[in-house]
């Protein structure tokens, strides 16, 4: 179990959960786009909040701004959490936008609050875990979204509950936080995603 544990840091990254968001979110609306939409959503997201992000991680690790794709260090966070601010802007703005895609559009919206919590945090060298932040809000995201469509199906949300309480043991097996950490990172991932669940449910 040690050694299982830790690849979910890696499978759930923050920096993934955009697109596992996406992807449920199409699968349930399915009947509202067509493919050739699907496809271009998935590949904008693709590229604002995987590629961007990864390509930038890289300048940070070449020039020494960055040490770990865990980014431990709260000096070495506020970088890559004010440039992640700036991509879910410009998701929320020009791509994700909130006549079209209103769900998905509030949770992006959801992320960027929880983001500026997050580098608040940081600024003032308190570390949250990001990974909690981002599967707590994705799970949220979950829920509402089975509330709003009628799915009736509680499995999902089950199961995303299921996979923060995973990726917070996971986080500990690695030393990576502290049970404040995780918490901070809970509270800041979930309080956004509940507040704009109100515009859209």
């Amino acid at each position: 179990m040690k050694r299982i544990l830790p690849l979910f840091s890696y499978i759930l990254h923050p920096v993934f959960i955009s697109m596992y968001a996406a992807l449920f979110y199409l699968f349930y609306k399915q009947d509202m786009f067509t493919n050739q939409e699907k496809y271009f959503i998935l590949f904008q997201i693709l590229i604002i909040t995987v590629i961007v992000p990864i390509l930038f991680f890289l300048l940070l690790r070449a020039t020494g701004n960055v040490k770990s794709v865990m980014v431990h260090e709260t000096s070495q966070r506020i970088i890559p959490l004010i440039l992640q601010c700036f991509l879910f802007i410009l998701l929320v703005k020009r791509s994700i936008v909130v006549t079209r895609y209103p769900e998905l559009h509030f949770f992006f919206l959801g992320g960027l609050f929880s983001t500026i919590l997050a580098l608040i945090y940081s600024l003032f060298k308190i570390k949250a875990s990001l990974h909690i932040m981002a599967i707590s809000g994705f799970g949220v995201f979950v829920i509402g979204l089975n509330i709003h469509l009628q799915m009736h199906n509680p499995y999902w949300s089950a199961f995303l509950i299921l996979l923060t309480g995973i990726v917070a043991s996971s986080r500990l097996e690695m030393d990576a936080h502290t049970n404040k950490e995780l918490l901070i990172g809970l509270l800041i991932g979930i309080v956004p995603q509940v507040l704009f669940l109100y515009l859209w449910l």
